[in-house]
């Protein structure tokens, strides 16, 4: 409720007791004139007041209790954003893990190719041409992870 925003706690339990007291005023203390004239609006309005501190201080403790289920919530949505970002943190690593391994691994290649094509790179056909060796194919495909024909 918005009343709990603006209005102290103390008030809430104050309207409360006042209502109490002026129960206990009204159907004790009828014998005193004073009471004993206004006795009827006094129990009208302390119970009335009593009402409205009864259901004030319930919805005081339905609030407070809403807050608390709240405020566990933000303390597990923190633990839960620390454990995403620490996965984050794992997958961009292991990621930067992989690209170094494919980087590495096509370097491997390329020096492998180099040393091997270099071997028949004296061999120039007719036309400019090449012979390209099938060891290249099959270390081109292993590198790949593919299997040769």
């Amino acid at each position: 409720m918005w009343i709990f925003t603006i209005l102290p706690e103390w008030v809430i339990h104050l309207t409360f007791g006042i209502g109490v007291v002026g129960i206990i005023l009204g159907f004790l203390l009828g014998f005193i004139p004073f009471i004993k004239t206004y006795k009827l609006a006094i129990q009208i309005i302390s119970i009335l007041v009593f009402s409205l501190g009864v259901y004030l201080e319930g919805g005081l403790a339905d609030y407070k209790e809403w807050e608390f289920k709240a405020s566990e919530l933000r303390i597990k949505l923190a633990e839960m954003e620390t454990k995403m970002a620490q996965a984050d943190t794992k997958v961009v690593e292991k990621v930067v893990t992989k690209v170094q391994v494919v980087k590495e691994k096509g370097r491997e290649t390329i020096k492998f190719v180099d040393r091997e094509v270099i071997k028949y790179d004296t061999k120039f056909l007719p036309g400019g041409q090449c012979e390209i060796p099938q060891e290249f194919f099959k270390a081109y495909n292993d590198s790949l992870g593919k299997e040769t024909k």
